[in-house]
């Protein structure tokens, strides 16, 4: 009977421990996540590229907890969007700007809407507690 023996193509992925090592492993991700389809051992390759990239960044540039207003206003500035632009998807002018100015919470379901149109986990529109030291 005739083994074959499976060998990575590419080197074991370590704890990110600079700038360099994280552009290397942001690419690699890309360039994964590009393929489509990928074998078990590629999944689970993009799984520890995405959780080492992750823990660094999360280390090296902490952010601060935003509210969910913060957090789509940023969203429509860095996409070029008024706040008109989002009408179709949550209802009328007036509910998007009572959402933006923290008068008004977003459902859960305008928070998938939301996640889809700007291609991030809805659970970014959750709001977020900050930590009290006491």
């Amino acid at each position: 009977m005739n083994l074959v023996k499976y060998e990575l193509d590419r080197r074991t992925p370590t704890v990110i421990t600079s700038e360099a090592q994280l552009e290397d492993y942001t690419n690699k991700l890309i360039e994964l996540q590009e393929r489509g389809r990928l074998s078990a051992e590629d999944k689970g390759y993009v799984r520890v590229l995405a959780a080492l990239i992750e823990k660094y960044e999360n280390e090296k540039y902490p952010i601060a907890a935003s509210s969910p207003e913060e957090v789509l206003r940023e969203l429509i500035e860095q996409n070029g969007l008024r706040q008109k632009d989002l009408v179709p998807l949550l209802g009328t002018e007036t509910v998007v700007s009572e959402i933006v100015n923290g008068k008004r919470r977003l459902s859960v379901p305008n928070m998938i809407k939301l996640g889809k149109r700007f291609r991030v986990s809805p659970a970014i529109f959750l709001p977020q507690t900050v930590p009290t030291r006491g």
